[in-house]
């Protein structure tokens, strides 16, 4: 369905074709601003949203592959170097792994529908 039939079935509306055209231009308008695609929940088209989703996953995939390794490493070698690079990776593994799950229990929005103010997500 077009963006022109979406407007004649509207509550039986009718819209001169001069206001179609200016209401589907603010539309596209709006479509287009990123800052108000992100208030609204939605991705801008054109930003590549899925390729953006995947990046924390693989980071707490890494970052978690890396802290053991540093950490059995570390063990092993009784290497002091190793065990403060164990201390310092490891705060921002699980600091990682706490935004994959807030990501991973927050509730989207359905389109069109309004979210309270207080559940906004803060990371």
């Amino acid at each position: 369905m077009d963006d022109w039939e979406m407007w004649e079935m509207r509550d039986e509306v009718r819209l001169s074709p001069r206001e179609r055209l200016a209401l589907l231009r603010i539309e596209a308008d709006l479509r287009r601003d990123r800052r108000f695609a992100r208030r609204m929940g939605a991705a801008p088209p054109g930003t590549g949203a899925a390729p953006r989703e995947v990046w924390l996953p693989v980071a707490v995939l890494l970052l978690t592959v890396a802290s053991v390794f540093v950490a059995v490493m570390g063990i092993r070698t009784s290497d002091p170097a190793l065990l403060w690079c164990f201390a310092l990776l490891w705060p921002l593994t699980l600091f990682q792994v706490f935004r994959l799950l807030c990501r991973a229990t927050r509730t989207r929005p359905r389109s069109g529908a309004r979210t309270p103010r207080g559940t906004q997500p803060w990371l």
